[in-house]
């Protein structure tokens, strides 16, 4: 029986830093932000559909999809932004899904969904089990400033569209408590999976 452990947190909480632990831990990652890349590729039905939607404007010279143009364009239009999501989430989860269900056909004691938005998205049915990484506002705010060179008002905004982390926790079956080390982080891991039986 393969666990399935849906992975998530807010912006600048940590959650790649745990995602690296799943891997070291040989535990594989199912990655939803690698999947939004690769869906895109020249070729995939989703790539055919933007350049329809949206043009040959958002293409480089060597036809690949300028991820900042296009983000430009859907940065201020809802409508748009809402068409660009209609091409794309559907092939991530239609490949998320032939992921996991590949691992759990080997019978792999457990596999990850790294989920940005997996409770924005409504897809905890996705898991068996739901992960959050956690950190307290104030601390995601400054490590957003330092890792994006953001202003306050610019980090706050990104941060507000997103569920408030500390409600994510309370909605997640385990937390891990970002705020220390990656030590520390590391042994919360090991004792949540420890719990559900994947590790000894």
């Amino acid at each position: 029986m393969t666990v399935v452990i849906g992975l998530t947190g807010s912006i600048a909480s940590g959650k790649s830093t745990v995602s690296q632990m799943f891997h070291d831990l040989k535990i594989p990652v199912v990655d939803a932000d690698i999947i939004s890349r690769e869906v895109v590729n020249i070729g995939e039905p989703a790539y055919e559909k933007i350049v329809h939607s949206f043009g040959e404007k958002v293409l480089y010279d060597d036809k690949t999809i300028n991820r900042k143009q296009l983000g430009e364009i859907v940065f201020n239009s809802r409508e748009k932004r809402q068409q660009l999501n209609q091409i794309v989430h559907p092939e991530v989860r239609k490949e998320m899904l032939r992921q996991r269900d590949a691992y759990k056909a080997d019978a792999t004691a457990a596999v990850v969904l790294d989920i940005p938005l997996l409770f924005e998205s409504k897809l905890t049915d996705y898991a068996d089990r739901t992960l959050v990484v956690y950190v307290d506002e104030e601390i995601q705010l400054t490590r957003l400033m330092e890792r994006d060179q953001s202003g306050i008002d610019e980090a706050k905004q990104r941060i507000s569209s997103q569920i408030p982390v500390r409600k994510k926790a309370e909605m997640a079956d385990a937390v891990i408590d970002n705020t220390g080390t990656i030590e520390q982080s590391y042994t919360q891991l090991k004792s949540i999976l420890k719990k559900w039986n994947i590790i000894n």
